[in-house]
């Protein structure tokens, strides 16, 4: 399965960042961040998918591919033959399992890197500390590949529940939740590092680290609580580092350090589901017997139970004259074109989200660049919930939610510094699999970023570096009294979504 000689590395060491924003990486935050980024490559234009959410990004990761292709279409889907009567909530490996034994082609519709990775006969490991579905998510066939997944969150979170048991034993019990996610992170790296890496030194070892997302969404992004959470997590990175370190086996080891999507400050709250109503509308996000669904957030969906596509256009028509509204997107018309089968909506193929488990119409609450009260830019609506007004959010199209933070370094790696060419979440998997040496997968639609790779020509790799240079795409059509707006970068055929907005007329 080899695709370019002799590997560039032995392993592959990955590290997550749930939630970072680009610009919180800085030297009185993140100082081991920039010390691992100091050896290798950064790129300034990383990004994240639509919607950008944990688990749609997390689908990404790991398949190397677009919501189009992963099936993974939001963090809550409704899928009526699982749940006739509320969203399918992909946080609960529960609610996936269901999805799982109802599809022949699983939760995820696409192979992934983990299974690239077996079929070569190599070996994975995973800390996790974020849910149960986003553990689940990153490795869906971890036993059947005969891989490990270790969950912060128990042995009943995880299809390796041995692993939980083995390290409690080993370690102690698993400490309890807490905000900010200090404990959790603590005891999580020393699984990682003191088991994983100096005891199991699997092929590729994955860690998930919860914050700052978590301390973002309750504590706001700039308190004082999210830097410390994120101090915190970097200090994780360090411990990571410094292990690698010892006994020179970053030599041999490749390190991509990303995160999954940024965060906006929300200011206020929209009753989204309550205005359809008193429009006569019969929606709720909730409820066997209502003929429109939907979920909830800074983005969500509308899902009809019977198609009516002449529903669909006036529920369309509705939203697009609510002051609150950003963008609308359906599914595309045939032949293709900018505008979706409702009248003046983005097609879904501009975000690479077209899935057949994709809903009738997906909407984006209206955000901006404006500053929060801490001054960071990026402010936006939602549609309440558990985060509390002020809070941080994500899901959406502002470009500070999906704006990500990318670093490679170590064996492979070329220490070129700051990268301009794009970048998102679909390209670690074939990144990371052609550092091993193993090919991707057919419908890895992602690419690898071969501009961060040392340039040797026993690796086989001169073929791989291009010269074309990325270009914008910018996408408008008229909705109701604005223009909806959305600009990609493209880069070798791959499309990048870098923000949609709504532009008043």
């Amino acid at each position: 399965m080899s695709a370019h000689g002799r590997a560039p590395a032995e392993r592959v060491v990955v590290i997550v960042l749930d939630g970072l924003r680009p610009d919180h990486v800085r030297p009185d935050l993140t100082p081991n961040i920039l010390r691992l980024a100091a050896r290798g490559a950064r790129y300034r234009q990383a990004h994240s998918v639509f919607p950008s959410m944990t688990r749609v990004a997390t689908s990404s990761i790991a398949s190397g591919a677009n919501p189009r292709t992963h099936g993974v279409v939001g963090n809550a889907f409704w899928h009526f033959e699982a749940f006739p009567d509320r969203a399918a909530d992909t946080s609960k490996y529960a609610d996936l399992a269901r999805i799982a034994a109802l599809d022949p082609r699983g939760v995820l519709t696409a192979e992934t890197f983990a299974d690239r990775l077996a079929q070569a006969g190599r070996r994975m490991a995973v800390v996790h500390s974020g849910s149960s579905g986003s553990a689940f998510l990153i490795n869906p066939r971890v036993r059947e590949n005969g891989h490990w997944t270790f969950s912060i969150h128990g042995g009943d979170h995880t299809l390796t529940p041995e692993a939980n048991a083995a390290m409690e034993a080993k370690f102690g019990p698993r400490p309890a939740p807490e905000l900010p996610r200090f404990a959790q992170m603590t005891y999580g790296t020393t699984v990682f590092v003191e088991h994983v890496l100096a005891e199991m030194k699997p092929d590729l070892a994955l860690i998930w680290l919860p914050e700052p997302d978590t301390s973002y969404h309750y504590r706001k992004i700039g308190s004082a609580d999210a830097l410390a959470a994120l101090r915190h997590a970097d200090l994780c990175v360090g411990r990571i580092l410094d292990h690698l370190e010892a006994g020179n086996a970053l030599a041999r080891t490749a390190v991509i350090l990303l995160s999954d999507h940024g965060q906006i400050t929300v200011n206020e709250a929209v009753p989204l589901f309550e205005t359809l109503r008193a429009g006569g509308f019969d929606a709720a996000t909730r409820g066997a017997e209502v003929s429109i669904v939907g979920t909830s957030g800074a983005s969500g969906e509308i899902r009809l139970r019977r198609p009516d596509p002449a529903l669909r256009d006036r529920i369309a028509a509705f939203l697009a004259e609510q002051p609150d509204m950003g963008l609308l997107f359906s599914r595309g018309r045939e032949g293709g074109g900018v505008e979706g089968e409702a009248p003046h909506t983005l097609a879904f193929d501009l975000l690479q989200f077209g899935h057949n488990r994709a809903p009738d119409l997906a909407f984006v609450l209206r955000s901006d660049a404006g500053p929060d009260p801490d001054g960071l830019p990026g402010l936006g609506r939602y549609m309440g919930g558990d985060v509390p007004l002020m809070g941080g959010m994500h899901g959406g199209l502002n470009r500070h939610e999906l704006a990500t933070v990318l670093v490679l370094t170590g064996a492979g790696i070329a220490p070129v510094g700051l990268l301009d060419q794009p970048a998102g979440l679909p390209d670690i998997a074939p990144t990371l699999l052609a550092l091993l040496g193993i090919e991707p997968a057919p419908g890895m639609t992602g690419r690898v970023l071969a501009e961060a790779f040392e340039r040797t020509p026993e690796a086989g790799q001169q073929a791989e570096f291009g010269t074309e240079e990325s270009r914008t795409e910018i996408f408008e059509t008229a909705l109701g009294s604005h223009v909806q707006r959305l600009e990609r970068r493209v880069l070798d055929g791959r499309a990048y979504l870098v923000s949609g907005t709504r532009i008043e007329r």
